[in-house]
């Protein structure tokens, strides 16, 4: 393992656990980080189990006040959307993959303007959910960028923050899981691929601490703006490397 590529995997280690133990939106950094040393659709591999084991993590610590209607309105759509992007992605090149993720993280940034100026009652609208879930998993396939997506339409069903964080983690879950036999099929993950990823375990377990900690002290209001602060900056960065 040469140096940049331990400390890439263990910067990713530490955005990903510290992401999905607290305020969510920052996954959308883990992509660009992860193509400094694994360029193009190969760091797609590489995210998913690290992706895995924070999710396993996450729902073991946040298995209380789960939504459950709510997931199973939102998850058909999710897995039908992760099916098209497993169909994009075998038809994408290097090339044509950075391009489409410039064009999905314009996509992003839009979406946020467009929510900012939206009656909130819109994401709680049954259409909402179906569009969500279908572009979200869409997203997590090609991109691994849905984390915006999802934590803004968990925080408009006006959940309590505990609700918020255990219903986004156990949805995260079950999209992850379902994009391994995809990403096994394109051979983009392997065995070999799982061992570079769980090079960043390390990173992973203190992210999470720290993510978990943080979450703690949060009061509600700033939960809130700081999960929309963190989506703008995670979206502009993946712009920017991409």
């Amino acid at each position: 393992m040469l140096p940049l590529e331990l400390i890439v995997l263990t910067a990713a280690g530490l955005v990903t656990g510290f992401s999905k133990f607290s305020v969510g939106g920052m996954g959308l950094l883990i992509l660009p980080i992860l193509m400094i040393a694994f360029p193009g659709p190969q760091a797609l591999g590489i995210i998913i189990p690290m992706y895995v084991i924070t999710d396993l993590l996450a729902v073991a610590s946040y298995r209380k006040n789960v939504n459950v209607a709510l997931l199973m309105r939102l998850l058909p759509l999710c897995f039908i959307g992760v099916l098209v992007g497993c169909w994009v992605l075998s038809r994408l090149s290097i090339g044509e993959f950075n391009t489409m993720l410039s064009i999905m993280i314009v996509g992003m940034l839009l979406l946020g303007v467009v929510l900012d100026h939206t009656q909130s009652s819109f994401m709680r609208h049954p259409i909402s959910t179906y569009i969500t879930g279908f572009i979200g998993g869409l997203v997590s396939m090609i991109s691994n960028a849905a984390g915006p997506i999802f934590s803004l339409y968990f925080m408009e069903q006006k959940l309590s923050k505990e609700a918020y964080v255990s219903t986004r983690s156990w949805a995260f879950m079950f999209v992850n899981l379902s994009k391994i036999p995809a990403l096994y099929a394109l051979g983009l993950l392997s065995m070999e691929s799982t061992a570079v990823s769980l090079q960043a375990i390390p990173g992973l377990m203190i992210g999470a601490g720290l993510g978990y900690w943080i979450l703690g002290k949060l009061q509600l209001t700033h939960f809130k703006w700081l999960i929309r602060i963190m989506a703008s900056i995670a979206a502009v960065k993946l712009m920017v490397f991409s």
